[in-house]
C-alpha cells in the first residue's frame, strides 16, 4: 500500500494515523512546487491529496479512503451522527485550508472580501458545535472521527489560524492526544516548511 500526501497536511495525517501500526510507504510531496505538482499528477486528476495506492485500486479523499480501508478491515460504519460530525470537522478544515492559502497568496484576510467572510462564518458556526460535542463525550473514543479532529485542531494550532483557548474542551482534547501512538510520528513540526 502507497500513501501519497504532504506531511504538513492535516487530511493527509488523519489517514497516517489510521494506518498507525500498519506496512504502507509514504510518499511525501511538495504539492505546491512545479516537482511536486508534476507528481502528483501522475496520482490523480484532482491535484489533492492524500491518495491511497492498493495494488491496482487507487482511492482518492481521506474520507473515501477511511470507508475504503474500514471495510477492508471489516470495521464498524460511522453511524449518521459521526458523518455529521465529520462534515463539521472538513468544513472547518476546508475554510483553514482556504483562509491559510488566501494568506499566502497576498489576499488580505481582515478586508471584508465574500470569499473569506464565508469562511470565517463556517468556523464560526461549526468550532463552538465540535465543543459541545466534545463537552458531551461524543469523542471519548480514539476513532476516525476523533482522529480528523485532532488532526484539524493540532494543524490550526501549529498553523496559528485561531485561538483555541476560547473553546476549552477542543484545546484540552487536542493537548489530551498529543502522546497517542502516531502522533509524534506525524506531527508537521517535524518537517521543515
Amino acid at each position: 500500500m502507497k500513501l501519497i500526501g504532504s506531511a504538513m497536511s492535516p487530511y493527509v495525517r488523519r489517514i497516517r494515523l489510521l494506518l498507525d501500526g500498519h506496512d504502507y510507504d509514504f510518499i511525501d510531496l511538495n504539492i505546491y512546487s512545479p516537482e511536486g505538482r508534476e507528481a502528483l499528477s501522475t496520482y490523480t486528476p484532482t491535484m489533492k491529496i492524500p491518495v491511497l495506492i492498493d495494488n491496482k485500486q487507487t482511492i482518492y479523499d481521506s474520507r473515501i479512503i477511511h470507508r475504503y480501508l474500514n471495510e477492508k478491515q471489516k470495521g464498524t460504519a460511522l453511524s449518521w451522527d459521526q458523518e455529521n460530525l465529520l462534515t463539521l470537522i472538513d468544513a472547518a478544515n476546508d475554510s483553514f485550508v482556504v483562509l491559510l492559502l488566501s494568506t499566502r497568496s497576498n489576499i488580505n484576510t481582515d478586508a471584508d472580501l465574500l470569499i473569506t467572510n464565508l469562511q470565517k462564518e463556517r468556523i464560526e458556526r461549526t468550532l463552538p458545535i465540535l465543543e459541545q460535542a466534545v463537552a458531551d463525550g461524543q469523542f471519548s473514543a480514539w476513532d476516525y472521527s476523533s482522529i480528523c479532529l485532532f488532526c484539524l485542531l493540532d494543524w490550526v494550532h501549529f498553523r496559528e489560524l485561531s485561538n483555541l483557548a476560547q473553546y476549552p474542551h477542543l484545546s484540552d482534547f487536542r493537548t489530551n492526544k498529543l502522546e497517542f501512538d502516531g502522533v509524534a510520528e506525524s506531527d508537521p513540526r517535524a518537517v521543515n516548511a
